[in-house]
């Protein structure tokens, strides 16, 4: 790859929008889910899987269903994406209002 493509390719990736929203990961055979947010919901599952393959994921409950069972045991799930909003606080909050939506609807746990 060439220097100018390089710099183009960071340039591109510092500048992408960033995809804020709340996901699931779902264990079918177990029935469990756990519903977090995110304001990177586009990496959000590579670092999941990763912590959880590093067996450090700070979420005990989803850590211990993670080793009782195989990586094919768990699906992840994008389950609202949000507008970018300019405000931090603005954010955070609307954030927190649907992610209590969601636990409270599928009746999920927190990650």
């Amino acid at each position: 790859m060439k220097t100018e493509d390089k710099k183009a390719a960071i340039a591109a990736y510092k500048e992408r929008k960033a995809v804020i929203g709340i996901y699931a990961v779902r264990c079918p055979a177990s029935g469990k889910i756990w519903i977090g947010q995110s304001t990177s919901l586009d990496t959000i599952q590579n670092r999941l899987w990763f912590t959880l393959r590093l067996g450090n994921h700070p979420c005990r409950e989803l850590q211990l269903a993670w080793n009782n069972r195989t990586s094919d045991d768990f699906m992840f799930e994008e389950l609202e994406r949000m507008d970018d909003e300019d405000l931090a606080y603005v954010r955070q909050a609307r954030l927190k209002e649907r992610v209590a939506h969601w636990r409270s609807s599928l009746g999920g746990l927190a990650i």
